[in-house]
């Protein structure tokens, strides 16, 4: 696997920063700056005030999202700050302009106070369209979430439910080419933070009508520290309430006895966890999803020799990337073309399965479309439009 840093920092040395903005009206005679400013602008502010909701017509609010962070859980690297955290989210809004075409801006904040946060962005909200937060760290990621929910705009962190969409429809697919079925799965999660628990609830179709998904059959999840069971007196509320809905016979032990027998690995957490022998011990062609980054919990040719049906990883430079971008910029794009008020868990699951649909013959090495399929963020708005009830 291919080191990238050195191109990637003589990118970043060239330009600057990957995003600028630009105007969609140029200023070329005395009536272009009259209508644009003063003082042809007094209507359109007099329209607004009337009439707030003008201002989805009127504005840029129509089709802008913040993305929000505040540095503490950058990538896989850890809690380095706001400034730090800046290239990612500059590139974060690059995808959501290349592929939902939505204008997007990065606002990185020099608080990790979750009350600090919350209040920053009720109050930057007016300007933007949707808030989609980036790498905050858990488990105030949650908190920070759910306290935004009646914000009147969608707002929703991606490292939990994109990671989660584009796994639930890599399963999908992944079921269909080795002839599973998803309501007989078994599936382990090695990481209890964002991912690993926005995954939890999806598979086990937590807060989501039966009727709309099949939930898996059984989740354990495991953490730095093992498997997480009701006799533990080290487990954080969260990782209590997990217990709830995750590991029904109270199994005990590490990570390779969490896997034994289980049919699906879901990853989101550190390199070289696992080993060709771990996954032999699993059950018959299991499903690996390997999403530690920038190195993988195991390699796919390590997986594959100890039997593996189908692996996919977070690298976009291996097979079956789970990537969320996939899901994200349709998300919005679907969001804010239908002006909803929030993303339900009925469009989580459309997205899902509008990614997955992307794929009409899935194979071993074609169970999650490819990163560059522009066709994908098209499906997956269409769905979650149709997905959305007030």
């Amino acid at each position: 696997m291919k080191d990238y840093s050195r191109a990637s920092m003589v990118l970043h040395e060239e330009l600057k920063g990957k995003i600028e903005v630009v105007l969609k009206k140029d200023i070329a005679s005395q009536m272009d700056l009259i209508l644009c400013y003063s003082p042809g602008v007094a209507e359109p502010v007099k329209q607004i005030a009337n009439d707030p909701e003008r201002i989805w017509d009127l504005t840029i609010k129509n089709n802008t999202v913040a993305v929000i962070t505040d540095g503490s859980a950058i990538l896989g690297l850890g809690n380095l700050g706001p400034e730090a955290a800046l290239p990612v989210m500059e590139g974060k809004c690059m995808l959501f302009k290349k592929f939902g075409g939505i204008n997007a801006f990065p606002i990185c904040l020099d608080t990790q106070d979750k009350d600090e946060i919350i209040e920053t962005i009720k109050r930057i909200a007016p300007v933007f369209g949707g808030i989609n937060l980036e790498d905050i760290s858990s488990p105030r990621c949650f908190e920070i979430e759910q306290e935004l929910q009646t914000l009147g705009i969608p707002v929703f962190h991606d490292d939990q439910h994109g990671t989660a969409i584009v796994v639930l429809a890599g399963l999908i697919n992944a079921c269909k080419f080795l002839n599973k079925e998803i309501s007989d799965l078994k599936v382990v999660i090695n990481g209890a933070g964002a991912a690993g628990v926005a995954i939890a609830k999806l598979l086990k179709c937590i807060e989501i009508e039966s009727n709309v998904c099949t939930p898996v059959s059984e989740i354990i999840i495991c953490d730095t520290k093992g498997i997480i069971h009701k006799q533990r007196n080290d487990l954080t509320p969260l990782k209590f309430e997990l217990l709830s809905f995750t590991n029904p016979n109270n199994k005990k032990g590490t990570l390779r006895d969490a896997i034994k027998e289980a049919d699906v690995f879901i990853g989101v957490s550190t390199e070289d966890l696992l080993s060709t022998d771990d996954i032999t011990t699993m059950a018959k062609s299991p499903i690996i999803f390997a999403m530690a980054n920038p190195n993988p919990e195991i390699t796919p040719d390590q997986a594959y020799a100890g039997g593996a049906g189908v692996v996919g990883t977070g690298r976009s430079d291996l097979p079956n990337q789970v990537n969320n971008v996939l899901a994200f910029p349709g998300i919005f794009r679907g969001a804010l073309d239908c002006r909803a008020k929030r993303i339900t868990p009925k469009m989580k699951i459309a997205a899902a399965y509008a990614i997955a649909g992307c794929i009409t013959t899935p194979s071993r090495d074609y169970i999650i479309p490819d990163t560059l399929d522009f066709s994908v963020s098209e499906a997956v708005a269409k769905a979650v439009m149709d997905a959305y009830e007030e």
